[in-house]
């Protein structure tokens, strides 16, 4: 019982992390063209090194969320995070890996739904 609630957290997390995610990357462009917080070097470094925690926040999710989870969910959850980690590293290098990301974060958050729809499911019958 206890594992199954860390899993359902897991998935809590991981939708949390991954909408945030696309929030910081949807907002980073508006703020730092628009804001003087951002022209300090130091404050900008800062607020772009986020996608590195939001990649520890999610592999942290997705381990606990596919302790318990079918097989298909765990290759979506595992697949989605490689895709999002990857594409967060090479994004500087062309733009379809920024836009590739947002599709593995939209991945993450509807992989985490579904295994909460699951699990629940599960426990019902």
């Amino acid at each position: 019982m206890k594992s199954t609630s860390i899993s359902h957290k897991a998935d809590y997390v991981g939708i949390t992390g991954s909408v945030l995610c696309l929030i910081h990357c949807l907002a980073t462009p508006v703020l730092l063209v628009t804001s003087t917080l951002l022209k300090d070097e130091f404050v900008r470094d800062s607020y772009l090194s986020l996608d590195y925690v939001f990649i520890g926040v999610n592999i942290v999710a997705v381990y606990f969320a596919t302790r318990h989870a079918p097989a298909g969910v765990r290759t979506a959850l595992w697949g989605f995070l490689t895709l999002f980690a990857a594409c967060i590293m090479l994004e500087d290098t062309a733009p379809v890996f920024e836009y590739a990301a947002y599709v593995a974060s939209l991945g993450l958050v509807g992989s985490h739904l579904y295994n909460i729809w699951y699990c629940r499911m599960r426990h019902v019958h």
